[in-house]
């Protein structure tokens, strides 16, 4: 199982949907996120200063997906703290966290950071200024998919699914071939495609993908790919591998 895997749902419906092992690995890695955050801010806060690389160091061990969602579940709890900005809680609201009740009380808690807001603000915006180095393809470089078949588009996957070392701009971008999720209007999820980075054949749900990169952000190496990719004889969907 890859502990590194952000485990987004609430423990009831992972009972439901037999994912009972992915909750509690994510959970325990939750707790072990936050209490690293909490003991790596106080050994580089000085009083007056936060260390320009502490997120840094959390990320590294920890990686941008669970540090984001640690962060963001402790600033939706502190909600009505003035301390933190209101950019870092409307950057917040965009990371979805399913509410995990459990006995009559939220079991997310357990892993809020416990840091001074006024400081754990600062480490915030160190977090998110690390992820905006990635330069990755957000929504508004995206056409909306609601409405949208995916078959023969290059569509913008959500980074959370892919794993760190391919975390960037161009293994965001698949070709999608097939597969019943390319229908808006079909019970069938899946969509099967290939990245354009390398060709590597791929299946995501079709709750994956952001939308549609428009296309005057399409890189000139993306064009080139996508018309060799479509000058190729179709091929089976045989060896699929996740990144």
């Amino acid at each position: 199982m890859n502990k590194n895997y952000v485990y987004p749902y609430s423990r009831a419906e992972a009972k439901r949907n037999n994912e009972l092992e992915q909750y509690e690995i994510s959970f325990k890695e939750n707790l072990c996120c936050a209490d690293c955050i909490e003991k790596t801010i106080n050994h580089n806060f000085d009083g007056y200063r936060l260390n320009k690389d502490t997120a840094k160091q959390v990320i590294t061990e920890f990686g941008y997906d669970r540090v984001n969602f640690v962060l963001a579940h402790t600033v939706k709890e502190l909600k009505h703290d003035g301390r933190f900005s209101r950019d870092n809680k409307e950057w917040a609201k965009a990371i979805y966290i399913s509410e995990n009740m459990l006995n009559g009380r939220n079991a997310n808690s357990e892993f809020r950071v416990d840091s001074h807001p006024s400081v754990l603000d600062g480490f915030v915006n160190q977090a998110r200024k690390e992820y905006q180095k990635l330069e990755l393809w957000e929504r508004t470089h995206c056409n909306d998919k609601t409405y949208l078949d995916f078959e023969g588009r290059v569509m913008v996957i959500h980074t959370t699914c892919l794993k760190e070392k391919y975390k960037n701009p161009r293994d965001q971008l698949i070709l999608c071939e097939g597969g019943f999720g390319c229908s808006p209007t079909a019970n069938g999820r899946k969509v099967f495609g290939r990245f354009l980075s390398d060709g590597e054949r791929c299946q995501y749900d079709r709750s994956d993908f952001i939308g549609e990169l428009k296309a005057e952000y399409l890189p000139n190496w993306a064009r080139e790919q996508v018309k060799e990719m479509r000058q190729q004889s179709a091929s089976t969907m045989g060896g699929i591998e996740m990144k």
